[in-house]
């Protein structure tokens, strides 16, 4: 999910094999798993949305953290507005932008910028903070899925472009369907709302509706899918509370209450050892649930609940039991488990971050990148260079010794491998 562009505050308002056959559902679901397992792009692709874990971590080594000047400019391109973050499969790149009256996803050689195919998604979507397409391409399989700022959930050939299949949703929040699409398995999972399921699944290669979980407003942020105890869920975040429901089934299992001033939940969930972290900006907070399987169902009790981090559109990035997150007032590192704060950074928020090899690689909202150890004690940075101007909400990328950073229009390529 790429920013959801709302008033802020200030100054923006193990398993056995069973012994018996099984069941035909229990070896959809042993399929289901096995394929949700196998990778589906190659290891140091950054293939969707937060990266090949959903995390925000990426597997890049080696890398350059020391710059007075900008890094190695490789490459820049004008797409035209969009937040969409920068998918990056092989030497191909993926996001989308703007032209001649339409959403486009675009795809580009990583070598030299150069447009490889460009495919309208849906009309153009204009907004006073920014316009064209918030939600980042997935890729998988050969495929690539997007849903536009309007609602359409596309499919495309990745060599070619050419469209596969196609869905139109009809329940748009007030700053446009934000939320990417998750792969699951033979799934694609998004955020339709309303009567077509506040989450639903569709057959990735055909797009035939599987299943659909709850009926309420969409939120912005991403499905995001984590296993616990041998079985695979999927967060919905919605616009009024968060689910959580079978992966195979759509069957909900738990959810929350979670309001938010104008309905603005857009971070990404976080679960790690049982432990689910939730977070909102607008005063709301965040808060670490304790799950349990109760029954066929899961509970959940509230470890902590603070503002500590007021996550509006930030994701935070999870890392030896530490959140690290650039959030509405500061840049932070927050225990994950206890809410207490390690440190913080003043003029250092709304900015977006990755985090590999043991440093934070920062975007702030200006433009400027930082590179820091990653570190619960401090934050010392051993890089600060402006990258990029004017408005820089999209999340780095960084794969295959490359940084891909864009503001609104223009997206660029750095060269950090040694």
């Amino acid at each position: 999910m790429m920013p959801c562009l709302s008033p802020s505050p200030s100054p923006r308002p193990a398993c056995t094999p069973c012994a018996r056959p099984a069941s035909g559902a229990a070896r959809r679901f042993a399929a289901l798993l096995l394929l949700a397992a196998t990778p589906l792009a190659a290891a140091g692709d950054w293939p969707w949305w937060r990266g090949p874990n959903h995390d925000g971590v990426s597997s890049e080594r080696g890398f350059k953290t020391r710059f007075t000047a900008p890094p190695p400019k490789l490459w820049s391109a004008n797409l035209g507005p969009a937040f969409s973050g920068i998918s990056v499969v092989g030497d191909r790149a993926y996001t989308c932008g703007m032209d001649a009256g339409h959403q486009i996803l675009y795809c580009l050689n990583v070598a030299d910028g150069k447009v490889v195919w460009q495919t309208p998604i849906e009309p153009e979507y204009r907004e006073s903070n920014g316009d064209g397409t918030r939600a980042t391409p997935t890729v998988a399989d050969g495929r690539v899925y997007v849903v536009g700022a309007l609602g359409r959930f596309l499919c495309c050939d990745a060599e070619t472009g050419k469209e596969l299949w196609s869905h139109q949703f009809h329940h748009k929040p007030q700053w446009a369907y934000s939320g990417s699409v998750l792969i699951e398995g033979d799934l694609a999972v998004t955020t339709p709302g309303g009567e077509a399921g506040a989450l639903a699944a569709f057959d990735r290669r055909t797009g035939a509706p599987v299943w659909k979980a709850g009926d309420g407003p969409v939120g912005y942020a991403t499905p995001y899918p984590f296993t616990f105890e041998g079985t695979r869920y999927i967060v919905g975040f919605l616009a009024k509370e968060a689910l959580v429901v079978e992966a195979e089934s759509g069957r909900i299992v738990w959810k929350t209450p979670w309001k938010t001033d104008w309905d603005v939940n857009a971070a990404s969930p976080i679960f790690h050892d049982g432990h689910l972290f939730l977070s909102s900006g607008y005063r709301t907070g965040s808060a670490v649930f304790k799950l349990r399987k109760d029954g066929d169902r899961l509970s959940g009790e509230k470890l902590w609940q603070s503002k500590i981090i007021l996550g509006q559109f930030q994701s935070a990035v999870l890392v030896d039991g530490c959140l690290y997150v650039s959030e509405e007032k500061a840049l932070r590192c927050v225990d994950f488990l206890t809410g207490k704060e390690r440190w913080s950074e003043r003029g250092l928020s709304n900015a977006t971050l990755v985090v590999a090899d043991g440093h934070i690689v920062f975007l702030s909202e200006t433009g400027e990148l930082q590179i820091a150890p990653l570190s619960p004690e401090k934050y010392a940075p051993t890089t600060q260079v402006e990258v990029l101007q004017g408005k820089s909400w999209t999340v780095p990328t960084l794969c295959d010794g490359r940084l891909f950073v864009r503001n609104l229009k223009q997206m660029a390529c750095y060269q950090l491998g040694r």
